[in-house]
């Protein structure tokens, strides 16, 4: 890993594989110009322009894949700290430990709370948002259902009546970039209208919805299933439930938690392929656990034990997961078997549209930031760049 410095100027970085929209480039070059992507093609790099420029200005990484960093639009905390305090060096931990897995945009994901608290939360966390640290904030819940609120504590869930829904976002002012809700609570088709309105992606998830209940959730405006298969009423060959349904609309971006414990490899794979490049995404939901090893942590209020990787309640239900986005990318790649240029677009391109920030971040092309991962041929993360400087 390259030690942490502020890079500026113009610099060539050289690899045996890029990932760009428009195909592989093997072997290829990327120029930078400070924090953005100045120029790239394939073969050797040219000769800079630039008087300063001299050989040493080539970072040739070798063998391997040169990919965009990835956009984690669902990921409540990592390296010991939670987004749902309101402690910010709890956010800082986390941003840096997903940071050094390749994570370079995040959303940062509050769980089901009373009011007062998610306002609380939201406040304190708008200050990274408008700094540039973070790239928004992610409600999951408290408008779940109670048969399938998973991690998420019961007692504070509620319909989605339109003034409290009213009362979050402007707490956010402007920082509140997606709200998970369950389709069949009252309220909820407003509610997804008043999000689509706002610019606030609406998602479904912790779900027990039949099909009648989600499409005019989708009609209304609902765009994402939050983390499909796991929170949500299974599939049934006589009732689609929100799998079904989410799956086969083409407008529905689906999440995914590739870490093998959530989903079964096939599943991932069934569920990757059929809603393609332009609708997969892939996530972390990852807790403070995350690179902080076995033990107990907390979830919001709930109490979770960490053994082996997998976090989950007394009770055994899963808990969020431990995963980062490198492995997750991996895992798509070698236990379901998509491209790599597939699971880049699911880590880092879809993503990044989704939040309409595919004009900043989540591809390598001319005008975008310099944010950049680096993969060996066993796709294990070896370098990160963020806006032009390397993370160590």
């Amino acid at each position: 890993m390259h030690s942490a410095h502020d890079d500026t100027g113009v610099r060539t970085i050289a690899a045996s594989r890029i990932v760009t929209p428009q195909g592989v480039l093997e072997p290829g070059w990327i120029r930078l110009s400070g924090a953005s992507i100045a120029e790239l093609g394939s073969g050797t790099p040219p000769a800079s322009t630039d008087p300063g420029a001299g050989p040493a200005d080539i970072t040739d990484l070798g063998a391997g894949w040169l990919v965009p960093g990835f956009v984690d639009i669902h990921c409540h905390g990592g390296g010991g700290g939670s987004f749902t305090g309101v402690e910010l060096d709890q956010a800082e931990a986390a941003l840096a430990a997903h940071r050094a897995h390749g994570t370079t945009t995040m959303l940062a994901s509050l769980v089901s709370a009373p009011l007062a608290d998610l306002t609380k939360q939201i406040s304190a966390l708008r200050e990274l948002v408008e700094d540039g640290r973070l790239d928004g904030i992610h409600l999951e819940g408290p408008f779940l259902s109670a048969a399938r609120c998973g991690a998420h504590d019961p007692a504070v869930l509620r319909a989605p009546d339109q003034q409290s829904v009213r009362k979050l976002l402007t707490a956010g002012r402007g920082a509140v970039r997606m709200v998970t809700l369950a389709p069949e609570l009252d309220g909820s088709v407003e509610a997804v209208r008043e999000l689509a309105d706002a610019d606030v992606i609406a998602a479904i998830g912790h779900t027990d919805a039949v099909r009648e209940d989600i499409v005019p959730a989708v009609e209304a405006g609902a765009t994402v299933a939050t983390h499909l298969f796991n929170g949500m009423r299974p599939l049934h060959h006589r009732e689609p439930g929100p799998v079904g349904t989410l799956l086969a609309d083409e407008r529905v971006t689906v999440e995914l938690i590739c870490d093998f414990v959530h989903l079964h490899p096939t599943v991932a794979g069934l569920a990757a392929r059929h809603a393609g490049a332009g609708r997969t995404v892939l996530v972390t939901d990852a807790i403070s656990a995350t690179d902080a090893g076995d033990g107990t942590y907390e979830l919001g209020k709930l109490p979770v034990t960490v053994s082996g990787g997998e976090a989950r309640l007394a009770d055994g239900s899963l808990a969020g997961s431990t995963l980062t986005m490198d492995t997750a990318l991996r895992n798509l790649v070698t236990g379901c078997g998509l491209s790599v240029p597939e699971a880049v677009a699911a880590a880092a391109t879809r993503p990044a549209e989704l939040l309409g920030a595919g004009d900043r971040v989540g591809a390598l092309r001319p005008g975008l930031a310099a944010d950049l991962v680096f993969l060996d041929e066993e796709l294990t993360l070896r370098h990160v760049m963020k806006d032009g400087s390397w993370v160590s």
